[in-house]
């Protein structure tokens, strides 16, 4: 049914896909529907909609939530989105980029907030990480994003996909992959599979450090060459070497091993010791 609406105004507005914003539109109902089921939309949410497309996901939002708010970049998808969610009072579109827009105006006084989207590949990385450095008040973030990305973002130390995503993401969510999605459920069928994760937001970040920001900067130079040591890596911080090596005794943390087979927990104890010692 959603695969024959969304054809059905593509062509009735003579819509042109743009390949510059990564557009691939959902038309799979079973995709749709397990994402309505993932993100739990109830009549109390303000759901924040990211990229809505010609609106096939957003219509099935509006029927669950108390709001709906959808940010949509391309201008020739703002007169289709008004003109086919009109019968619904609860709809606002916002003409702008998701990297730029003021979530804090859109939220208002709302206490229930939910993200929901169908990102656009080239800038899965970018949104997700403004969204979770923003300390918005969301409670989860749905997204279907690039199959590699999602395995980045859910991966464990010790495995190759993991790196300064799988951290940023899992200091500040819980990851629940929901599914795997084949090209055939998109028009235009993307090159590659993707991915529904949820990102439940914690109450509070999973580990407690002294410098959020340092505690970044340590994970980011440990993964920049990833088949360096911890010695080797940590040399960018321009820390004296005598004082890098007892960050290393007082962590308890062996400078030989690489950053991806440190846990969270060993990243914040580790980056602690480092700021403590300088």
């Amino acid at each position: 049914m959603n695969e024959i609406l969304t054809k059905n105004i593509v062509k009735k507005y003579g819509f042109k896909f743009s390949k510059s914003l990564g557009q691939n539109f959902l038309i799979d109902d079973t995709v749709l529907e397990d994402i309505i089921q993932a993100a739990d939309i109830t009549t109390d949410d303000l759901v924040i909609e990211i990229g809505p497309g010609v609106g096939t996901l957003t219509r099935l939002l509006l029927q669950r939530a108390k709001k709906v708010c959808a940010v949509e970049l391309d201008t020739d998808l703002i007169p289709i989105l008004n003109e086919e969610l009109k019968d619904f009072d609860n709809f606002t579109i916002i003409h702008g980029d998701a990297l730029k827009v003021d979530f804090r105006e859109i939220i208002g006084e709302e206490k229930s907030v939910k993200v929901v989207a169908n990102l656009p590949y080239y800038v899965t990385t970018p949104i997700i990480s403004r969204l979770l450095k923003g300390d918005y008040n969301f409670s989860s973030i749905t997204i279907m994003i690039q199959k590699e990305v999602a395995e980045r973002i859910a991966a464990k130390e010790n495995t190759k996909e993991y790196g300064a995503l799988s951290l940023l993401v899992q200091y500040h969510c819980s990851v629940d992959v929901v599914r795997k999605v084949s090209p055939a459920a998109f028009i235009p069928q993307p090159k590659v599979d993707s991915m529904v994760i949820k990102l439940n937001k914690l109450p509070k970040p999973r580990v407690d450090v002294s410098d959020e920001e340092f505690f970044f900067k340590v994970i980011r130079e440990s993964f920049n060459m990833r088949r360096k040591t911890l010695s080797n890596s940590l040399k960018n911080l321009k820390i004296d070497k005598e004082k890098l090596q007892k960050a290393f005794e007082d962590s308890g943390i062996d400078p030989k091993r690489r950053g991806e087979t440190l846990s969270i927990e060993e990243f914040a104890k580790l980056a602690d010791c480092i700021k403590e010692s300088i």
